[in-house]
């Protein structure tokens, strides 16, 4: 019960958005929403659950995205790549976490900065391949012998990845992973102390979250239609870190409404520039001061962010 509460306000929002700006436009943000929460999902395992800090996340996203780009440019079947391209940023998520056998805390988050860098620069530099910075277009996905290029379709298939990947990682949240993540998060040595390897606990959660992401980047280039290393520079890893924290990196219900907000920031300015009179609206800098006054709203409001319990 408590579940299904919880998802109420989800079809609300998607009825008002299309009565608003239109079932097209609405469905196309809302594939946005559920895109950006399945690569916040991610964040929510490794931050929120391992208590790691992960600086790059933006990288496993590209590399996955990339993956998907590749081998079906290939000749391989979309359907069929999907779990390769997870398994790439996957295996990146667990060779980012081996620094964390000798590091932790903030120098950590500084070695995973830096993988991030490195994968940006090897998508730019690995040219015959990559296609550098002129980047890849890449085909609608397809499904079942039929092309899933419409808002509503795309809508549909994110939704049910979103909904598989929170089953899956709530199955993992209540097993034994689940709980050595926590103890890690909350007392590593301690948690040594108690017989969990804290080492494999981190590698695990750095393995889901970049599978989750590589996931989230696979289906964004499918939706987008085109890559380039830059969409998957450090804003991306800092927009996917904010969104864990606005909407509660503790909860995976975080992940949406973290996605919410971000995608949602664009669009209100896109509303205001209409609305206000003069140049306020189109002054430089806007979206960053809105989300600055967004944390700055949910540290004094929620803590624990929006799906938080304040």
């Amino acid at each position: 019960m408590p579940r299904m509460r919880a998802a109420l306000p989800w079809p609300a929002l998607l009825a008002v958005a299309i009565l608003a700006f239109g079932a097209d436009h609405a469905l196309s943000q809302a594939t946005l929403v559920a895109t950006y929460a399945l690569a916040g999902l991610g964040v929510v395992v490794v931050v929120g659950q391992a208590g790691q800090i992960a600086l790059g996340q933006a990288a496993l996203v590209g590399l996955g995205a990339y993956a998907e780009a590749l081998l079906v440019a290939a000749g391989a079947s979309p359907l069929l790549a999907l779990p390769a391209a997870v398994a790439v940023a996957a295996g990146s998520g667990v060779l980012a976490s081996l620094p964390a056998r000798r590091l932790g805390g903030l120098y950590f988050g500084m070695s995973t900065l830096a993988f991030a860098l490195i994968v940006e620069e090897a998508l730019v530099r690995w040219e015959p391949v990559t296609h550098g910075a002129a980047g890849l277009a890449v085909p609608a996905l397809r499904l079942a012998g039929r092309t899933v290029d419409t808002p509503a379709a795309q809508a549909a298939v994110s939704t049910a990845a979103l909904l598989g990947a929170m089953l899956l990682c709530a199955r993992l949240l209540a097993s034994r992973i689940g709980r050595a993540w926590r103890a890690v998060r909350e007392d590593e040595a301690a948690a040594d102390a108690c017989g969990i390897a804290p080492a494999r606990a981190k590698m695990l959660a750095f393995a889901v979250g970049g599978g989750l992401s590589g996931l989230a980047g696979a289906l964004y280039a499918h939706w987008i239609g085109f890559i380039s290393p830059e969409q998957f520079g450090l804003m991306f890893s800092f927009e996917l870190l904010m969104l864990a924290f606005i909407g509660g990196a503790r909860h995976l219900a975080g992940a949406a409404w973290g996605a919410l907000v971000v995608v949602a920031i664009p669009q209100a300015i896109a509303v205001l520039r209409d609305v206000l009179p003069g140049g306020a609206a189109r002054a430089a800098g806007l979206e960053t001061v809105l989300f600055g006054a967004v944390i700055v709203a949910v540290v004094l409001l929620r803590p624990g962010g929006i799906a938080g319990r304040g």
